[in-house]
């Protein structure tokens, strides 16, 4: 994939954060601080991609391909590892891979297996597209092999160099390639799908099977030579199975597949065989007779590309970097809408609730009978929280829900009715009507005490019934209970006199009604506060007087109220002139 795709698919995930932040319900300095690390992550992602696609360019050999097909090339690209029949590749030309391309697909030469990662890492970092038309051939000579330790070793130094190309590749199938010498000159290929127990016959485009093959013999020569070629394919088969194809199957966690194809053909004898070769060996072991390639011609024929196989090789040429890409993108978009999906349930069922809840904490106090103060509060208070409710679903309603609840899960539309038929049917409570402070109950003290004294009178008592009669006890109100006299005599008498009247009025009523002393206030003016004049009979008797009155004052009469098995007081009864 190149640097363009993979800083595409960085940005392409960092709008996809950006999107995210947006439509999450995060506190704002919350939400733009993490937008600015977004950002900054992107920025640093971008210019680590293209810092590690330059090292990985400048450590690569991407030198040497400078004949490679163009990028849009689909064919099959084939990596070749082994022994290479001369004549095969261009080996004049210095400073470039060796490669070759032919009608049915490009042959890149791997030297050395060593360097099969690293030519595949090159070929992808110049042709991303290619991950899926990339397959390793290996060619197994088997008159060029003498020594069996060395060529296990080779295999699986091939076993373990193929397990780490497929970790840069998406797929590296694998093709057996095998020149068998011999003295019949037909161009035919024998291959062997999946390692299957008989082969099929590739000449000049058609597909025949073995039996048809040697039908096909024009005379019994031609048939004898056909029979002897069928032989010694199976022979180098079971040899093969048994000296190459084992070492490329070895159990583990890494174990690679079985290769895709055996293909076998026939060439001239090229007279670089090794004498007392491990194919030589294993023959005359197993049958007596030596496997006779003729003798060497002076002039040596190329050996053939085995094009006639590559359509064995799976094909996924459709499979390109953009459509990796594309598939990417697609899984992270599919990612982050779960994410919004998820995000914007849980913010409905959240708004859901919560106005469910308020609406019925309202109901559960408004049916409350008992009106007392704390009740009261708990009513204004869910009330305050229906009103916030209204607010929000009428400005959801009129200017659309919030981002964070769209994508069209918003269900609190059908709420906002019932909370504004809440909010509607309230009515508030009636305040109770306050006793204004009355004018004051006046009592002649003539009337209830023996002249200069604070005894009542034996007829006292009807008096303060009848007078007293509209005086109510209620928590808050205090009796205030005032003594006068007239200004005749000694003043300080005269005072002393007043308030002793004054604390005889009080100490009457609370034997009469219980009433505790936190509801009285008693106090003694003397002749200080005349209603009358002084000079006269008629003004003297006025002055000389009882006043009662109701004043209001926090804390008065509470323990009267607070007792639980107490009632209010009733009226007294008093008497007035």
């Amino acid at each position: 994939m190149t640097a363009r795709l993979i800083y595409g698919l960085v940005l392409w995930g960092g709008t996809l954060a950006l999107a995210l932040l947006a439509l999450l319900a995060l506190p704002t300095p919350i939400r733009l601080g993490t937008m600015v690390m977004v950002v900054a992550v992107i920025a640093v992602a971008g210019r680590s991609v293209k810092r590690r696609v330059r090292r990985r360019q400048q450590s690569l050999p991407l030198s040497g391909f400078a004949a490679l097909p163009a990028p849009g090339y689909r064919r099959p690209v084939i990596l070749v590892c082994g022994v290479v029949p001369p004549g095969l590749f261009d080996e004049r030309a210095v400073g470039q891979a060796a490669l070759r391309v032919t009608r049915q697909g490009c042959y890149v030469r791997v030297a050395e297996v060593q360097r099969l990662p690293d030519m595949v890492a090159s070929l992808l970092t110049l042709r991303p597209d290619w991950g899926r038309q990339l397959s390793v051939m290996l060619i197994v000579d088997p008159q060029q092999h003498s020594d069996q330790a060395v060529l296990a070793g080779q295999l699986r130094a091939l076993y373990h160099q193929l397990i780490l190309a497929r970790r840069r590749a998406l797929s590296l199938p694998l093709v057996l390639i095998s020149y068998l010498q011999t003295q019949c000159s037909e161009s035919v290929w024998f291959s062997w799908e999946t390692a299957g127990p008989a082969p099929n016959v590739r000449l000049n485009g058609e597909v025949l099977s073995v039996e048809a093959w040697q039908e096909q013999a024009g005379n019994g020569a031609d048939r004898a030579r056909r029979l002897q070629t069928i032989v010694q394919l199976r022979s180098l088969v079971s040899w093969l199975n048994l000296a190459v194809v084992s070492h490329l199957t070895m159990p583990g966690r890494h174990r690679i597949d079985l290769p895709v194809s055996w293909a076998i053909t026939l060439v001239p004898a090229m007279g670089d065989s090794h004498a007392g070769s491990l194919w030589e060996r294993w023959l005359i072991d197993r049958t007596g007779v030596l496997a006779g390639g003729g003798r060497a011609p002076d002039n040596v024929t190329p050996v053939p590309f085995p094009d006639p196989v590559l359509a064995l090789l799976p094909r996924h040429g459709g499979d390109t970097a953009r459509r990796r890409a594309g598939i990417i993108a697609l899984w992270m978009f599919t990612a982050a809408a779960v994410v919004a999906l998820i995000n914007s349930a849980w913010q409905n069922t959240r708004l859901m609730r919560e106005v469910s809840d308020d609406l019925s904490r309202y109901a559960s106090v408004y049916s409350l009978s008992d009106r007392n103060p704390p009740q009261l509060a708990l009513l204004e208070d869910a009330l305050a929280a229906l009103r916030e409710d209204a607010r929000r679903l009428d400005d959801h309603y009129r200017h659309g829900e919030p981002l964070s609840m769209a994508l069209g899960l918003y269900r609190a539309e059908r709420l906002r009715a019932p909370v504004w038929e809440a909010i509607t049917g309230y009515s508030p409570p009636t305040p109770e009507p306050v006793a204004e402070p009355s004018r004051p109950v006046r009592l002649d003290s003539l009337s209830l005490f023996h002249s200069g004294r604070a005894d009542f009178k034996p007829d006292a008592a009807r008096v303060l019934i009848d007078a007293l009669v509209n005086i109510k006890v209620r928590a808050g109100w205090l009796i205030v209970i005032t003594g006068h006299t007239d200004a005749t005599g000694n003043p300080v008498r005269n005072l002393a006199l007043s308030r002793a009247r004054a604390e005889a009025v009080r100490d009457w009523m609370q034997r009469m009604g219980g009433i505790p002393d936190s509801c009285f206030a008693v106090q003694g003016l003397g002749a200080s506060q005349p209603v009358a004049s002084n000079e006269t009979l008629q003004g003297r008797a006025a002055n000389r007087r009882v006043d009662i009155r109701l004043v209001r004052e926090e804390g008065a009469c509470e323990l009267l109220f607070s007792a639980p098995d107490r009632q209010p007081v009733a009226p007294l009864a008093t008497t007035q002139p």
